[in-house]
């Protein structure tokens, strides 16, 4: 893992929320031109810009490095679902998910 691959998967996260470089920058409070510097390697985020990234993206930092996570940001919105849901609930849940992965 290297500095393009933090690049790429912010590009790639970013893509997936369907938000585009400028709007992504002025979001995040910087110039229109701020993601597309850290997208050519001009730039990189600080550790605490990178954490907003990630907040921003709707993924956590582990999420963000975790490459067998296909779509971190619906990983991350199924986590928030089911925080509070009851035991059975769970169970439900979980077993709904076992029969589709026998797919």
């Amino acid at each position: 893992m290297d500095l393009q691959y933090i690049r790429d998967r912010i590009s790639v996260l970013r893509t997936k929320k369907n938000v585009s470089e400028y709007r992504m920058s002025t979001d995040l409070g910087h110039s229109k031109s701020y993601m597309q510097s850290i997208s050519s390697g001009r730039a990189m985020p600080s550790l605490g810009e990178f954490l907003y990234i990630c907040e921003y993206l709707g993924v956590t930092p582990k999420e963000f490095f975790d490459e067998d996570i296909k779509e971190p940001q619906l990983v991350q919105r199924l986590y928030e679902l089911t925080r509070n849901m009851s035991e059975a609930d769970l169970k439900v849940l979980i077993s709904t998910a076992e029969r589709l992965n026998e797919k």
